[in-house]
C-alpha cells in the first residue's frame, strides 16, 4: 500500500496494545503500583526512561546519603525492610531493598523508553503513549509515576557562565573527596544543601552555604524518638496548629536560636508550611553543629558571579573554587502528559492529598503527595484496588461472552 505523504511518522511507529495499565516511571512509586497490581493478577507495563529502577537513587544521589525518615515510613506496600537494617537505611541498603522488591514481584520495566507524549483519545476511549523508541502504546489506564523529583532545577544566575570553577547540580555530587581543601559555595539550604555541606566538611573542604529564604530546621530525633514519627502520632489526636507549636518549641529547646547564624524561620509552622506549600522541613543530621563551629559558613543571597569570585547581596566578594547548586527538583509531567486538567502547570495534581491520586478517563498519579514514600505507598494501594475492581468486572463479562474481544 502506498504511503500518504506526510504520514511517514505514523508508519514508522510500532503500535502495542497493553492489556492493562501503563505505569510511567520505575521509581519506588511505580514499583509500588506494579507490586499491588501483581497481587491482584492485573497485567501491566512499566516504562522507564533510564536503564535501571530507581534511577534517582542509583545515579543522582551522593555516596553517604541515608534516608531522612525512619525505615517504617519509607517501606513499600507488602514488604517491610529487613529486621537487620538500621533505623535510617543507607543509600545502598535502600537500593538493595528496591531491587529485591522488584524481583519478588517480578517487576520488569521496559528500560530506555522515555515517554514523549501521552494523550487520551476520546474517540476510542483509550490512552496513546508515545516513546522515544518510536513505539506507540495503547491502553485503558495510565499511571503517572515519574514523581516530584524527575528533573533538577537549575536557576539562571547572573554571571554564572563567567565563573571559572566547576559548577554542578547536587544530583551530580557523589563525594566531597574532589573538593578537599577547596572553597565550595553551596546554593540552597534544604535537606540536600545541608547534607552536601556536612559531607564536604568530612572531606576537609570549606563549604559556604547560601541561605536566601527562611527555612524550618528540626532535630531528626528528640531524646531518641524520631521527630517525624512524633509529629505523625500527635496529628492523630491534636489539630495541626497545636502540633506545629509543639514542634517549634522542641526545635527551640534542642537547637536554640538560629537567627544569629543567619538562619530565619518562616512565620508558618513546619507541618502547616508542608501542607500549604509542600516545603519539607530540614531534618538536622549534624550540619548545625558544623555551622556553630564555623566549619560551615552561612552567607546571604548571591548577586552575581565572576571569574573565580562571587558577589553577595550584602556587598561582600568571595573567592570560591566550585559551586554546587542544591536548588531542588521538579515534576516533568507537564512536558509529556497532554490534554488533561488533572495536573497543574507545576506538574502536581490540582487536588491535594489525599484526593490527588485519581483523575478522569483512567488517569492516575502516584508519588506526588509531597509526603514522601509513605504517601506514595498509600496512593499505590488505592490505584491498584481501583483498577483491579474494573478489571475483574470486565474479565467476568468477557468470560460470559466468548465472542467478545478487545480491539
Amino acid at each position: 500500500m502506498a504511503r500518504v505523504p506526510g504520514n511517514e511518522d505514523f508508519f514508522a511507529r510500532r503500535c502495542v496494545w497493553v492489556n492493562g495499565p501503563i505505569i510511567v516511571g520505575a521509581g519506588p512509586a511505580g514499583l509500588a503500583v506494579g507490586a499491588c497490581l501483581r497481587e491482584h493478577s492485573v497485567p501491566f507495563v512499566i516504562l522507564e526512561r533510564a536503564d535501571c529502577i530507581a534511577s534517582l537513587w542509583q545515579n543522582r544521589t551522593y555516596d553517604r546519603l541515608k534516608l531522612h525518615l525512619p525505615k517504617q515510613f519509607c517501606q513499600l506496600p507488602k514488604v517491610p525492610f529487613p529486621d537487620d537494617f538500621p533505623e535510617y537505611p543507607s543509600r545502598k541498603q535502600f537500593i538493595d531493598y528496591l531491587e529485591s522488591y522488584a524481583r519478588r514481584f517480578d517487576l520488569r520495566p521496559r528500560f530506555n523508553e522515555s515517554v514523549v507524549s501521552a494523550k487520551y483519545d476520546g474517540t476510542c476511549g483509550l490512552w496513546r503513549v508515545r516513546t522515544s523508541t518510536e513505539v506507540e502504546y495503547i491502553c485503558r489506564w495510565l499511571v503517572a509515576a515519574t514523581g516530584e523529583n524527575a528533573e533538577s532545577v537549575v536557576p539562571e544566575m547572573d554571571g554564572i557562565r563567567e565563573f571559572s570553577g566547576e559548577v554542578i547540580h547536587a544530583c551530580d555530587y557523589k563525594s566531597g573527596e574532589p573538593y578537599r581543601g577547596k572553597r565550595v559555595l553551596v546554593v540552597g539550604c534544604g535537606n540536600s544543601g545541608m547534607e552536601v555541606c556536612l559531607d564536604l566538611t568530612h572531606h576537609d573542604a570549606f563549604p559556604f552555604m547560601v541561605v536566601r529564604d527562611s527555612v524550618h530546621i528540626l532535630p531528626r530525633e528528640v531524646v531518641g524518638k524520631s521527630t517525624f514519627e512524633m509529629a505523625v502520632t500527635l496529628m492523630k489526636w491534636l489539630p495541626l496548629w497545636m502540633v506545629d507549636r509543639i514542634l517549634l518549641m522542641l526545635a527551640w529547646l534542642v537547637l536554640g536560636n538560629l537567627e544569629r547564624y543567619g538562619i530565619r524561620r518562616p512565620s508558618d509552622g513546619p507541618m502547616e508550611l508542608k501542607n500549604k506549600e509542600g516545603k519539607t522541613p530540614v531534618l538536622d543530621i549534624g550540619a548545625l553543629g558544623k555551622i556553630r563551629s564555623g566549619d560551615i559558613k552561612v552567607v546571604p543571597g548571591v548577586r552575581r558571579f565572576s571569574r573565580g569570585k562571587v558577589d553577595l547581596v550584602d556587598g561582600r566578594t568571595m573567592d570560591v573554587d566550585a559551586v554546587i547548586l542544591a536548588t531542588g527538583y521538579r515534576s516533568n509531567v507537564s512536558s509529556w502528559l497532554q490534554d488533561t486538567d488533572f495536573f497543574a502547570k507545576d506538574g502536581f495534581p490540582r487536588q491535594p492529598f489525599p484526593n490527588g491520586w485519581k483523575g478522569k478517563s483512567g488517569l492516575y498519579a502516584v508519588g506526588f503527595t509531597r509526603r514522601g514514600l509513605s504517601g506514595a505507598s498509600v496512593d499505590a494501594v488505592r490505584i491498584a484496588n481501583d483498577i483491579s475492581r474494573v478489571w475483574k468486572e470486565e474479565t467476568k463479562q468477557t468470560k460470559h461472552f466468548p465472542g467478545c474481544h478487545r480491539r
